[in-house]
């Protein structure tokens, strides 16, 4: 078994602890990145929300992106288990 290394990842001003394979650590920034951008863009199209909303709104538009794109990958398996724990985390605060 491959052993995982901790890291800190931030998602739309929130600090969140994960553990990756070392070789997956650029492709979960790289992916971090396009998310925050995201968060950000849809900050400025729909002022007034909250940031759960943006991030929900980030997350459907993961989902609807076609496989070809790029967006998604063979490790989407792994990023979708973070983004469920991100999303319990979330819960927990809320």
């Amino acid at each position: 078994m491959q052993e995982l290394m901790p890291i800190n990842i931030i998602v739309a001003d929130r600090s969140y602890r994960i553990k990756i394979t070392p070789e997956d650590e650029e492709d979960v920034r790289g992916r971090l990145k396009t998310i925050n951008e995201k968060v950000v863009e849809f900050k400025t199209q729909f002022a007034g929300k909250d940031m759960q909303d943006y991030i929900a709104m980030v997350l459907l538009w993961f989902a609807t992106q076609p496989k070809e794109s790029g967006i998604l990958s063979p490790s989407a398996d792994s990023i979708r288990t973070s983004l469920e724990k991100m999303e319990q985390s979330l819960d927990s605060v809320l």
